[in-house]
C-alpha cells in the first residue's frame, strides 16, 4: 500500500473527515471546561467500575503518541525511494487532470479514471505506465479507506481496449554482451575518472547489479579474497526488506577485464578506505565524499558507449544487468545459475534473456530446415 505520507502532500482535495487531527490546531472544542465542571476525579470514579475506567495518565498518553508516530515512520518506509517517487510522479499527474475538469480525484468516479486512461493513451503513453497509473489511483484510494474505482466494469473494459489497441510489447534497452563491454572498456582514460567507470562497468556487468544497487554499495560491502570478490548486497529491488544476498564475484581472464583487480585499483587510487564506493569527482579529479545517483550510472554507460562507436540510444544502466545474462546464456549457462547471479525470484525474464542469446543457435528451426 502507498505510504500516507507519500499521498497526503500531494491530495488537496482529501476529504475532510481522512485530513490528519492535530489536537493542537483542533479549534471545534470550543472553549476549555474548568476541572470542576467535569466533577472531582473521587466522584468519576464512584460513577464508573474500575474495569471500565481509563486510567490512562500523562505517561502513558505520551507514549501511545509516540507509538503513533513511529508506527507512521515506519509505514512510511514500507516502499522504497524509488516507488513512492514513481508513484508520487503518477498522482501528481492525475490530480492535475482532475483539477483541470474541475472533478474530485480522491474519491474518483470510474468515469473519471476512464477518462484519464483514454487520455493518456491518445497522448501517446505506452501500455507499462498507463497500468503503473492505475495502480497509482487504486493504492491512494486505499491508503484513504475508500473503494478503489479502478475495479469497475468501465475502467477495465477501456484499459482492455487500449491494451489491445496499442499493444503491450516493451523496448527495453540493448544488453551491453560481453563484446559491447569490451568496447567501452577500451575507450577509456588512465585517469581516475577512468579507473572509476572501469570498476563500475565491470562490477555492474559481473554483479548483475542493478543501478540502484551499484550506487548503494560501501566498503564495508566488500570483501576481498583469494577466490575473487565478495559481495554483500544490503537491499534490493526484491529485497526492501534488508535480508541482504552474497555475491561471489570470480577474477577475469585478464587485468583490463578483471573486475576484482578494477575495484581495487579504483579504491587505492581514490584512497578510499569506508563510505560509498563509487563517488563523483570534480572537474580536477578531485574525489567527493557524495555516492553516486542511479541516474549517473546511466549516463556513464551512455557515454562509454557512444565513445565505443555504439549507439548511445539503446543503451543505459540496466544494460549492465541483462548484458551479464544474456552473455552468460549464450556461454551456457543454466537458468538457475544465471538467476543466482543476477537474483531473479521469477525465472520469466530469465528466460527472455536465453531466447535473445539463442536466437541464432544451431537449433534455430530455420537452420535446421536445410536453409
Amino acid at each position: 500500500m502507498l505510504p500516507w505520507a507519500a499521498i497526503w502532500p500531494l491530495c488537496p482535495r482529501f476529504p475532510p473527515r481522512l485530513q490528519p487531527f492535530d489536537r493542537s490546531e483542533d479549534d471545534s472544542r470550543g472553549p476549555a471546561v474548568p476541572d470542576a465542571a467535569l466533577g472531582s476525579p473521587t466522584a468519576a470514579a464512584a460513577e464508573h467500575p474500575a474495569e471500565h475506567r481509563n486510567d490512562t495518565g500523562p505517561a502513558q498518553l505520551a507514549t501511545i503518541v509516540d507509538g503513533a508516530a513511529r508506527a507512521e515512520d515506519y509505514a512510511g518506509n514500507s516502499k522504497s525511494a524509488a516507488t513512492i517517487k514513481a508513484y508520487a510522479s503518477g498522482w501528481r499527474d492525475f490530480l492535475q487532470f482532475c483539477e483541470q475538469r474541475d472533478v474530485n480525484a480522491l474519491p474518483a468516479t470510474d468515469e473519471t479514471v476512464a477518462a484519464y486512461l483514454a487520455g493518456l493513451a491518445d497522448g501517446g503513453a505506452k501500455a507499462a505506465t498507463i497500468a503503473r497509473r492505475l495502480v497509482v489511483i487504486s493504492q491512494a484510494h486505499r491508503a484513504a479507506d475508500l473503494p478503489s474505482p479502478t475495479t469497475s466494469s468501465l475502467v477495465r473494459r477501456t484499459h482492455a481496449g487500449i491494451r489491445r489497441s496499442i499493444g503491450t510489447a516493451q523496448l527495453g534497452k540493448a544488453p551491453a554482451k560481453i563484446d559491447d563491454l569490451k568496447l567501452m572498456l577500451g575507450v577509456l582514460p588512465e585517469t581516475r575518472v577512468g579507473l572509476r567507470d572501469r570498476a563500475l562497468l565491470l562490477l555492474g556487468f559481473a554483479g548483475a547489479f542493478r543501478r540502484s544497487e551499484l550506487v548503494s554499495l560501501d566498503v564495508a560491502d566488500l570483501e576481498f579474497s583469494q577466490a575473487g570478490l565478495i559481495v554483500t548486497l544490503r537491499k534490493s529491488k526484491t529485497d526492501q526488506e534488508g535480508r541482504s544476498r552474497r555475491l561471489g564475484i570470480p577474477f577475469g581472464s585478464t587485468d583490463k577485464t578483471c573486475p576484482v583487480r578494477a575495484v581495487k585499483a579504483w579504491l587505492d587510487a581514490a584512497r578510499i578506505g569506508s563510505g560509498p564506493v563509487f563517488r563523483s569527482l570534480d572537474r580536477f579529479q578531485r574525489v567527493q565524499p557524495k555516492r553516486l545517483s542511479a541516474e549517473r550510472v546511466a549516463l556513464i554507460v551512455k557515454r562509454r558507449a557512444k565513445q565505443a562507436g555504439l549507439d548511445p540510444a539503446r543503451y543505459a544502466g540496466h544494460s549492465l544487468r541483462a548484458g551479464l545474462a544474456t552473455s552468460a546464456a549464450a556461454g551456457g549457462a543454466s537458468e538457475g545459475d544465471i538467476m543466482a547471479q543476477t537474483g531473479h525470484r521469477s525465472a520469466d525474464m530469465v528466460r527472455r534473456y536465453i531466447r535473445e542469446a539463442n536466437l541464432f543457435a544451431s537449433t534455430n528451426a530455420a537452420t535446421l530446415a536445410g536453409l
